[in-house]
């Protein structure tokens, strides 16, 4: 069982590198965990999309 963790500003860079993996990966996904953050400075708001994938490699 191995994991592959991904972090990005914008939640379409998250589904272009998961899809990337996605399609080619030699392996079975076992299950996706996915989480969003919100940090604020100042006026400004941060997002961090993440996700980890948990699967078996063939």
């Amino acid at each position: 069982m191995q994991v592959k963790l991904f972090d990005e500003a914008h939640e379409l860079d998250l589904e272009a590198s998961i899809n990337k993996f996605l399609k080619d990966l030699d392996g079975d996904i076992i299950d996706i965990k996915y989480q969003v953050a919100i940090g604020i400075s100042g006026e400004e708001q941060i997002y961090c999309f993440s996700a980890m994938i948990i699967y078996n490699k063939n």
